[in-house]
Order: C-alpha cells, then sequence, then structure tokens
C-alpha cells in the first residue's frame, strides 16, 4: 500500500480520499444534522440562530489568527503533514465529542462545536496547500475540481449511512449517535494521506538569533510587507473575503433555513443536503473544467450569477419541494466558487510558500465567515424580536427576518465579484518563482 501512494497517481488518490473523509463533517455537522439540532433541540427559537452564527465566527476568528503563523511555520520547516495530522485528530475527536451535547447544554454544544470547526478549518489549510505537491501548475484547475467533486460523494456516502437511523428510529439519542458514525467516518479516509504521503519539501534551517516562537511572525510580516509585489493575489483575497461571506452563510445556515421557511424534519433536512452535495460535485467538475478550459475568473463568475439568481428566486417561493431546486441550483454555484477560490490560490502564490499563502487565504476566509455568519444570525434575532413586537406571531416573524437577511448573501456576492474583474489570473509564472526566490 505504501508503494502504491508513493506513485503520482497514489499521491493524487491519497488527496482526494483525504476530502472524501473530511466531507462528512461538512455535511453531517455544518450542514444537515448538528446545526438545525443545536438550533432547536439545544437552544431553540431565533437565538439558537444568533448563536448558531456566533459559534461559527468564533472559530473563524481563531483560525483567522493562528493559520497564518503555523503556515509559515509548515513551510519553513516542512511539516504540513504533521499539521494536517494535528487538526484532522482534533476535528474528528471533538466530532465525535458532540453526542454529549443535549438539550440546554448550550456551552458545551457550543465549545465543542468551535474546537471541532477549529480543527477542520486549520487541516483545510494544509490540505489545501498539498496542491502544489500532488499536482503540476498547468493541473490545478482540474484536479482541485475532482477533488472537491469526490469530496462531495464522500460526504453524500455518509448521509446516506446515517439517514435510515435517523427515519427509523426518530430520537435524539440516534441523532447523536449520527456524530460518533460521522467521527469515525471523517478520519478513516482521511489516514492514507496521513500515513502514507511523504512530504517533498526540506525543511530549512533556524538562522542565528531565531527561535521557533518568533520565526512565524517574523515570517508573517515580511509576507505582508511584500504582498505589494503580489498585487494579483491581494487583489483576489479582497473579492474572496466579500463573495466567501456569502457562500459562508448558505453553507452554514442551509438546514436552518430549510427548517424555518418550510419546517422541514431531520430526515427531509438529509435528503436536502445530499441533494446539495451532489449538484456541489457537478459543480466542482464543471467549474474545475471551465478554469482548466478557459479561465478560473469566468468560472467564478458564473458560479456568482447562479447562486444571486438562486437567492431571488427563493425570495419568492413558497413550496417546499421547489427549494429542493432552490437548494440544487446553490449547491452547484457553491461547488464552484469553493474549488475554483482554491486553484486561484494555487496559481497565484508564489514558489516556495504554498503553505504560508495557503495561510493567509484561510486568514482571509475565516475573516469573512466571521462577520457574514454573524452579522446573518445577529440580523434575524433582532428583525424577529420587532416583528413580534409588532404583533406578529414567533413563527411568521422568524420567517420574515429570515428572507430579509437572506439579501445579504446578494450584496456580498455582487461586491466581490466587482473586484474580481481587476485581477489579473494569469500572472507569468516566472513572476510567481522570482518574487518567491526573492
Amino acid at each position: 500500500m505504501r508503494e502504491f501512494f508513493a506513485t503520482p497517481k497514489g499521491r493524487r488518490t491519497a488527496w482526494y480520499l483525504y476530502d472524501f473523509g473530511n466531507s462528512a463533517y461538512a455535511a453531517v455537522v455544518l450542514l444537515a444534522v448538528y446545526s438545525a439540532y443545536f438550533k432547536q433541540g439545544v437552544v431553540g427559537g431565533a437565538e439558537g440562530t444568533k448563536l448558531w452564527g456566533f459559534s461559527v465566527a468564533i472559530a473563524m476568528v481563531a483560525v483567522a489568527l493562528i493559520s497564518p503563523i503555523l503556515g509559515t511555520l509548515a513551510d519553513h520547516f516542512a511539516v504540513k503533514k504533521r499539521m494536517l495530522a494535528v487538526f484532522t485528530f482534533l476535528s474528528a475527536g471533538f466530532t465525535g465529542c458532540l453526542f454529549f451535547v443535549g438539550k440546554g447544554d448550550v456551552f458545551t454544544g457550543m465549545a465543542f462545536f468551535i474546537l471541532a470547526e477549529i480543527g477542520y478549518r486549520s487541516a483545510q489549510v494544509y490540505y489545501d496547500a498539498f496542491l502544489t505537491e500532488i499536482a503540476d501548475r498547468r493541473d490545478f484547475g482540474r484536479i482541485s475540481g475532482n477533488g472537491w467533486a469526490i469530496g462531495s460523494i464522500g460526504g453524500n456516502l455518509c448521509l446516506a449511512i446515517v439517514l435510515p437511523l435517523v427515519v427509523i428510529f426518530d430520537s435524539n439519542f440516534v441523532l447523536r449517535l449520527t456524530l460518533v458514525i460521522t467521527a469515525v467516518y471523517y478520519l478513516l479516509f482521511t489516514l492514507p494521506l496521513i500515513l502514507f504521503v511523504e512530504e517533498r519539501a526540506e525543511p530549512a534551517k533556524l538562522n542565528p538569533g531565531e527561535s521557533v516562537w518568533t520565526l512565524g511572525f517574523k515570517r508573517l510580516w515580511r509576507t505582508l510587507k511584500q504582498l505589494g509585489q503580489h498585487r494579483e493575489y491581494f487583489k483576489f483575497m479582497a473579492s474572496f473575503i466579500l463573495y466567501n461571506d456569502g457562500v459562508m452563510i448558505a453553507l452554514n445556515f442551509a438546514a436552518i433555513i430549510g427548517a424555518v421557511l418550510y419546517g422541514f424534519g431531520q430526515e427531509q433536512l438529509i435528503i436536502l443536503i445530499i441533494l446539495v452535495g451532489l449538484t456541489n460535485m457537478l459543480g466542482a467538475w464543471a467549474f474545475g473544467e471551465i478554469s482548466q478550459r478557459f479561465s478560473g475568473r469566468l468560472a467564478l463568475y458564473v458560479s456568482m450569477v447562479c447562486m444571486m439568481l438562486a437567492v431571488l428566486w427563493l425570495q419568492t417561493n413558497l413550496a417546499g419541494w421547489i427549494f429542493f431546486v432552490i437548494a440544487g441550483i446553490a449547491g452547484f454555484a457553491m461547488g464552484g466558487l469553493q474549488s475554483v477560490s482554491r486553484t486561484m490560490v494555487a496559481k497565484l502564490a508564489p514558489a516556495g510558500k504554498s503553505a504560508e499563502f495557503f495561510g493567509l487565504f484561510a486568514v482571509a476566509g475565516r475573516s469573512s465567515s466571521v462577520v457574514g455568519p454573524a452579522l446573518f444570525g445577529w440580523l434575524i434575532a433582532d428583525t424577529t424580536a420587532r416583528y413580534i413586537a409588532d404583533g406578529l406571531e414567533a413563527a411568521e416573524a422568524e420567517q420574515l427576518a429570515t428572507r430579509l437577511a437572506l439579501f445579504m448573501v446578494i450584496g456580498f456576492i455582487a461586491a466581490g465579484g466587482l473586484i474580481l474583474y481587476f485581477v489579473r489570473e494569469e500572472q507569468p509564472v516566472s513572476d510567481a518563482v522570482s518574487a518567491g526566490a526573492a
């Protein structure tokens, strides 16, 4: 087995399998099961939506603070795989611990989720950085899209495993047991990359007077000062911060939106997320091909248009079955926005600094993940309270507040698209290499 994973095909397979495994966390914890369970079963009402948004925001702040430092250390000491393992075990471990969260356990439910989310998002930095180790630059678009598509299959398979349990037994105990199943599934498929794929980068030595504790901050500060030499990367990050806000709102609140607007139960939410996962897979593949054949910027623009149209349709839709169609379109668009963003970073990052620049990419992503979900959750809770004060019933007030807050998704994506227009994607490879050498 080790011999297979040492080959180029084996290295790519292990990289794909990691996405296959960790997508179970996104599908079950973020999308289909735990987000709705926390909102309705642990907290209840619009307050649950607000606290879920705050939980996501707290985790993103933590990741934003540590990712660039750890990224620079991973590049310098060539320990991307070790960091990947540490954060993967952290995430899978606390995903399993969510089993112990019951009704009213608000602090525990938030704390365990935040730690699992920190592990998941931090590990993603090093997983993404491995793209430059398992693929040539000319293949970034296709392999990134394939990885995202295979990951969507993995998330759907895990949902297909837990769905019968939820439907047949219909109890909170079984619902919480699905989180343990997810943790085991998550860890199992990430092991080939962690155990068998060797990191190719060579570690560098510390200079006289440097220490492990100061190196990360020094390199981060140097990189930030040199961002003027990487103008296209800087402009893309500004664009990404904005449109990713819209993506994170849709991603983190998909199950809550289905439950609030259409009264979906847990089994309907799982079916919904399976559908979204399938269309997400198709979107990752389709937009990966557009990125490969034409340009990443074109792929992102088409994705943005699909996403905004889906949100506009949602504003006028009252039928639950049509929401499945709308969610499918949104999933297709998110597959493109997320997978092509990773491709763009791989194209624009200078040679020899993949983890460092993916760390900055994580800062951008987590920073936007703080503002969007927190603001979305707060706006729903505040607007719901105002509508109730005006005489509306709580359920109707929360539905109206949710539809109003969804316009934020369109605003964030449109603003990001405007900045994306000024990004010169085809930065010459020689420029990236020379900047990295400098």
